[in-house]
């Protein structure tokens, strides 16, 4: 990597570069997991498969909702599949502004980013899909006078915001790290702030989940936990007074 400054033209003509090569990743990992799409969808409606009542599945209300449906799960696998070369293409297009010991982080960026949105959105497929749908289609057909069809199209909408909502909130202790790395945050600040936060959290939860309680909490909580988990990595990896050396 060059450390010296790009004019402005290399600096727009290198980010355009680092996308280029971010979507041709992204357009690949589309096209492998498209052959794999019918599964993929399988896969991810087994928690609302397991809470419908016996007798009820899902449904399609139009006649290229399945199509649209696959090629919308394809799209977000593929994202996923290639969130490694995403994520390297950002820091290196980042890199030149920083400090060579900061440069030194490439690795550690890469695999904490793609760990830590996979545990995310592993917690919440895992964790909080089953309760979430358990609690929505119970309340629904409690009565016992409604009938669960739920839409394919639908369902999946829902499952890529919440998978997307609860990997990225899993991503705040590695956004406060590398904010604090270069000064842009300490822990004091973070501290200071927290009250905002949880307020902040709740937010997010409620723009980014149904409109039912549970789904609101279930993420706000871990956001205000890793927060704090944030603070703590701020106060031991953050960028000490004076500054960094070359």
């Amino acid at each position: 990597m060059n450390d010296s400054p790009l004019p402005l033209m290399a600096h727009l003509e290198e980010l355009r570069r680092r996308l280029i090569i971010a979507a041709i990743a992204w357009g690949t990992g589309f096209l492998v997991c498209y052959i794999f799409s019918e599964e993929l969808f399988r896969f991810v409606a087994a928690p609302v498969r397991a809470a419908l009542p016996r007798g009820s599945s899902l449904v399609f209300i139009s006649a290229t909702e399945p199509f649209f449906t696959y090629l919308k799960i394809a799209v977000f696998a593929g994202l996923l599949a290639a969130l490694p070369v995403i994520l390297w293409q950002a820091w290196l297009f980042a890199a030149p502004g920083l400090y060579a010991r900061e440069k030194r982080l490439a690795v550690p960026f890469v695999l904490s980013g793609c760990l830590c949105f996979g545990l995310g959105a592993y917690f919440g497929f895992s964790y909080i899909f089953p309760v979430i749908f358990t609690f929505l289609v119970g309340f629904g057909t409690g009565t016992g006078e409604i009938s669960a069809m739920l839409s394919m199209g639908a369902y999946l909408s829902l499952s890529i915001r919440l998978l997307l909502s609860f990997g990225l909130v899993f991503e705040l202790p590695v956004v406060i790290f590398f904010l604090a790395r270069t000064g842009l945050v300490d822990h004091r600040w973070l501290a200071a702030k927290r009250k905002y936060a949880i307020v902040l959290a709740f937010v997010v939860g409620s723009i980014l989940t149904p409109p039912d309680v549970f789904s609101q909490v279930a993420i706000a909580l871990p956001f205000i936990l890793l927060y704090e988990v944030g603070i703590v990595v701020a106060r031991v990896f953050g960028k000490k007074k004076g500054g960094e050396g070359e």
